[in-house]
């Protein structure tokens, strides 16, 4: 069975969000944008459910072509309410701010470069790190914390950045380290995370 999403004029999440439905239903999808962001976050989601993706470019979007490769069948992520006998989600770290605290702006960007600097240090480690709202600003070229932040990222953690923020403040050209994301991508961490932990 074949589905086709027109996602064109859509923002984020709406293209993935639309193309997860029709992963669910049909072993092959063409999902049609009109932006790269969008190219970059449906093919995402296609290689992680397994899917192979033929991308092309014609006058009248950008043609992405999703077909599942004989791996498991598509679910829905589900929230479950934790249980005792469940095992922990792993640790994520939210953050919305280039911030430390509320105070002086420039004892917070201090701040929240010592705490990016010492997070190398320490065992316990986040398994992903989101960066949304004015947070963006601490992993494009400049930040005092970007060395910190890309050896984080060398370690294995993934860093998600918010490509709407990152819009918003001008500075998607500017990104240095971790991976543009979208807002499904990034409730979806949040939500299958065992702890969050907001800065």
């Amino acid at each position: 069975m074949k589905q086709t999403v027109d996602a064109r004029g859509l923002t984020c999440p709406q293209p993935v969000v639309l193309t997860l439905k029709a992963l669910a239903l049909a072993d092959e999808v063409t999902t049609i944008v009109d932006n790269q962001a969008a190219v970059a976050n449906v093919t995402r989601l296609a290689q992680s459910k397994g899917c192979a993706v033929e991308v092309a470019e014609r006058e009248d979007g950008i043609y992405l072509s999703l077909r599942k490769e004989g791996g498991p069948a598509v679910q829905e992520h589900v929230v479950v309410c934790s249980s005792a006998g469940a095992p922990a989600g792993p640790l994520v770290l939210f953050v919305p701010s280039d911030c430390f605290g509320r105070g002086a702006e420039e004892l917070g960007a201090r701040l929240m470069g010592a705490f990016f600097h010492t997070l190398r240090e320490v065992a316990s480690k986040p398994k992903t790190i989101i960066f949304m709202n004015a947070g963006v600003k601490l992993v494009v070229e400049g930040s005092r914390a970007l060395d910190d932040i890309r050896a984080l990222a060398a370690q294995g953690i993934d860093i998600l950045v918010c490509g709407t923020c990152l819009g918003y403040y001008q500075l998607t050209d500017k990104l240095a380290v971790g991976q543009v994301s979208n807002m499904y991508d990034i409730a979806t961490a949040l939500l299958e995370a065992g702890r969050v932990v907001e800065l």
